[in-house]
Formats: C-alpha cells, sequence, structure tokens
C-alpha cells in the first residue's frame, strides 16, 4: 500500500471516530427513549411542553458539557475525568502535571458544533414538531428533510479537519501519556 493511500485511510478512519464521539450516544438515547413519552407521542398538553422543553435543554446541556471533559490514566491503571479550564484538568487529584489539558478554542467549536447537530435532532424530531408546531405546511416539511442533511455534512467537515482531541466522559484515554502528548499538538 503506498503512503498516501495510508495517509487517506488513517485520516478518514479517524474523521469517522471523531463524527461518533460527537454526539454522546447516552444523551441522543435518553433523548429518543424520553420524548415519545413527555410529547405524549406528538399530542401535547401545556406540560408536555414544559417536561419536553426541559429535556431538550437537559440534554442540550450535557452534549456541550461532555465537550469541556477530558480524562486522564495514571501509571496505576485508573482512569480520572475532570473539566477543562483555563489553566488545565480540574479536580487535579494527581501529581501529574495537567496544564496541557488546558481550554482550548476548538472546544467551543466542537462544543457549538454539537449543539447544533442535537438541536437539529431534537427540534426536527417528529413527537417535537408535532408538540411544538403541529401547524408546520408543506414548506415546513421541505424544511425538516433538508436541513439534517446540510447540518450533518457542514458539521461532518469541521470534524473531520477539525479532530477533538479530548477523550471525555465515555471516551477515556487508553493509554498513560497518549492524550496528553496529542493535546500539545
Amino acid at each position: 500500500m503506498s503512503t498516501t493511500f495510508k495517509a487517506i485511510r488513517d485520516r478518514t478512519y479517524s474523521g469517522v471516530g471523531d463524527l461518533i464521539r460527537l454526539l454522546p450516544t447516552g444523551t441522543v438515547f435518553l433523548f429518543q427513549f424520553l420524548n415519545p413519552v413527555l410529547t405524549n407521542n406528538g399530542h401535547c398538553l401545556l406540560i408536555n411542553k414544559y417536561l419536553t422543553g426541559a429535556l431538550i435543554v437537559i440534554c442540550a446541556f450535557s452534549c456541550c458539557f461532555t465537550c469541556f471533559t477530558d480524562s486522564y490514566r495514571t501509571s496505576d491503571g485508573y482512569v480520572h475525568y475532570g473539566v477543562a479550564t483555563v489553566k488545565g484538568l480540574w479536580p487535579d487529584s494527581s501529581s501529574k502535571d495537567l496544564s496541557s489539558y488546558r481550554l482550548r478554542v476548538g472546544d467551543f467549536v466542537h462544543a457549538f458544533f454539537t449543539l447544533i447537530v442535537f438541536s437539529v435532532i431534537s427540534l426536527l424530531d417528529a413527537n417535537t414538531v408535532n408538540c411544538f408546531y403541529p401547524g408546520f405546511g408543506s414548506t415546513g416539511k421541505i424544511f425538516l428533510m433538508v436541513l439534517p442533511p446540510v447540518i450533518g455534512v457542514i458539521s461532518s467537515v469541521v470534524f473531520t479537519v477539525f479532530p477533538s482531541r479530548r477523550h471525555g466522559i465515555g471516551n477515556p484515554s487508553e493509554n498513560n501519556d497518549d492524550n496528553a502528548s496529542e493535546m500539545e499538538k
């Protein structure tokens, strides 16, 4: 195999991995599981709208928050999690230097696109549409069909070109110093 092909293949696999990490699957599963119940399958009363709105806000916060979490594995094999700050990872529960885990602009970009993708998934869900805006006409239905793939393509490009090096909640670091050396790049 040529080195160019290997580089393209490795970049593609890395991009697919970043896309998989784009949204926390547990959060999306929770939304998909609870949304039909809270929206009463799209036939909402006022209380259903409040509960569904709260679910969307909580899940959106969870998706964004995970973009700012990271993990590292200590020499004794334990995985420690923390939140990225300007100075490094917090809480600092080890003697290891965690300044390489500091907050970066890319974290905000990833959080923004994660929020956009989750918003499209949640707000354009059939039950949510029937609950919050049941009078969507034919123009609205076209919008519902076109917007998700467009947002998906844009997000895919952004996450392939600018991959996240965080190993947050649900994606722990596999090697002791692997994440720290990646973060410095």
